[in-house]
Formats: structure tokens, sequence, C-alpha cells
């Protein structure tokens, strides 16, 4: 019933900003305090720290460039497995298709040719049947024509 909280990604910790105008220059002439050497040696110490995390900085975003540069890298390789597969695929497709119109095309013709054939042997049942009608013909003529005489 209770909502939990899940915490929120913490912001990388980053050193402050060196200042713009540094006021209290110290020299190193005779008379610096005692307490000086503990703030140069803070301020030191600051900056040494932010060097560090430019660097560390430097190193992440060379590291993260590299890891981009392998990931095109590696899509692009995939990409070139895929196509050469797809084209593999496709050809194999194309083959299949080229295969199954031959078939088709033997089998039309072949029909086209026992048509042909049939056309053929019934024409020739056809002019014989014709040359049949008319010797049948010429015989039934009548020798003689009624009334006629």
């Amino acid at each position: 019933e209770k909502t939990v909280p899940i915490p929120e990604k913490l912001n990388e910790w980053a050193p402050r900003p060196p200042p713009e105008f540094v006021r209290d220059v110290m020299g190193s002439s005779a008379g610096a305090g005692s307490g000086e050497f503990h703030v140069y040696r803070h301020l030191r110490r600051r900056e040494y720290q932010r060097q560090d995390f430019m660097d560390a900085m430097a190193e992440k975003q060379r590291l993260d460039e590299e890891f981009q540069k392998k990931l095109e890298r590696n899509k692009m390789i995939a990409e070139e497995q895929t196509a050469k597969r797809r084209r593999k695929r496709q050809k194999l497709k194309e083959k299949k298709l080229q295969a199954k119109k031959n078939k088709l095309e033997q089998k039309k013709q072949e029909k086209e040719s026992d048509q042909s054939q049939e056309r053929a042997s019934s024409e020739d049942d056809e002019e014989d049947s014709k040359e049949e009608e008319e010797k049948e013909d010429d015989a039934e003529e009548p020798s003689f024509v009624m009334g006629r005489g």
C-alpha cells in the first residue's frame, strides 16, 4: 500500500571552480604568519584534486568515445552480415519462383501442344468428313433433273 521511494542517481562530485580573482596572494617574503602554510596547503590540495578530476573526466570521455566507435563498428558488421544473409535468402526465393514459373510454362506448353495436336487431328477429321460429305453429295446427285425434259 505504501509507495517505495526510489532514490535518484546522485550527481557526480565536481570540484569548485578556481576563483577568478585571488585577493589574498601569498608571497614568498619574510613575515608570513605560521597559519599561512595551512591555507597554502589546503589550496594546493584543492587544485590537485581539481586537476585529477579533470584528468579522470577526460579519460572517461575518451573511453566513452572508444565505446561508441566500437558499438558503431559492431553495428556495421552486424548489418553487413544481415544484408549478406538477406541477399542469400532473396536469391533462393527468386530461384524457387523461377523454377515454379518454368514448371508452369512447361505445363502450359505441353497443354498447348496437346491442344494443337487435338486441333490438328480434329481438323484432319473435319477435312475427311467434309470430303466424305462431298463424295456423298456427288453420289446422291440425280442424273436427271425433274421437270425438264
